[in-house]
């Protein structure tokens, strides 16, 4: 019985984050272009007929209607499944890892905004403003009720809400710095403005110290990547690579294991503190 009780809540997990990533497929697509994500309803963008409500089931109604418009025929791209999937399983891992929590609605909520904008700057190598400012002010307002729920006090909510606005700033010094010094070492520009933006977002939500330890694995990752692609020639040196799914897994990485990290690290470096 504790069994299938356990498994209808991770199921009914799943399915809540599918549908958050059926909203996402709607974010990504339409941001970058300065539509309306409200309005006009889900469509077609070949024949822009309405989709049906039970076309719309996350996953499923990608398979029922075997990746077709019902209407045109017109195939539909596998990434609208493959996000919603991803999506679910994001909630799924935060539900276990942090239970039902504060942190685990918060952290809901900041990897949808990271898979969001991972996305758009893989398609258009742009991070848009409205959703990495959008995403820093809702950091900040997280830290603050963290801080007031921690201590029920005014004081405890500025005070962490302080905490998430140092990591902000931090993010977005740190990546401009990266981007001055980058771009005088190879003579082109390095990084686009949007990576310190979201950097900015990740402290905020993250604080200063899961900050740099997502920044730290976002550069390894992406030098590993960005290495391999050019070697086995899928890239040339000279073509920019988006940065931001990057730090979006460094993020992620960062908020399941980075207190692990930093207290592993602790104790090798510096055991008597």
């Amino acid at each position: 019985m504790e069994f299938l009780f356990s498994a209808a809540i991770t199921l009914t997990v799943f399915v809540l984050g599918s549908a958050v990533g059926s909203f996402l497929n709607v974010v990504i697509y339409r941001v970058p272009a300065g539509l309306s994500v409200l309005f006009p309803p889900s469509r077609c963008p070949h024949c822009l007929r309405k989709l049906k409500a039970y076309d719309n089931v996350p996953v499923l109604g990608w398979l029922w209607l075997k990746g077709r418009c019902r209407f045109c025929k017109s195939p539909i791209a596998i990434r609208y499944p493959l996000v919603e999937a991803a999506t679910g399983l994001l909630f799924v891992f935060t539900f276990w890892a942090f239970d039902l929590s504060l942190p685990t609605l918060g952290y809901w909520a900041f990897f949808s905004w990271l898979l969001a904008l991972a996305l758009i700057d893989i398609d258009t190598l742009t991070l848009p403003n409205p959703l990495t400012q959008s995403g820093l002010i809702a950091g900040l307002a997280f830290q603050a009720l963290v801080g007031w729920f921690a201590t029920a006090s005014t004081s405890g909510a500025l005070h962490a809400m302080m905490g998430g606005l140092i990591g902000a700033v931090l993010g977005i010094w740190l990546f401009d710095l990266i981007t001055i010094i980058g771009s005088i070492a190879f003579g082109q520009t390095a990084m686009g403005g949007g990576d310190a933006k979201l950097a900015a977002m990740m402290g905020a939500w993250l604080g200063w110290k899961l900050l740099l330890i997502a920044a730290f694995l976002a550069c390894v990752i992406g030098a590993f990547v960005g290495g391999g692609a050019i070697a086995l020639g899928w890239l040339n040196r000279r073509q920019p690579m988006p940065f931001g799914p990057f730090l979006a897994l460094g993020a992620i990485l960062s908020a399941f294991f980075g207190e692990a990290l930093v207290s592993g690290y602790m104790q090798i470096f510096f055991p008597t503190l």
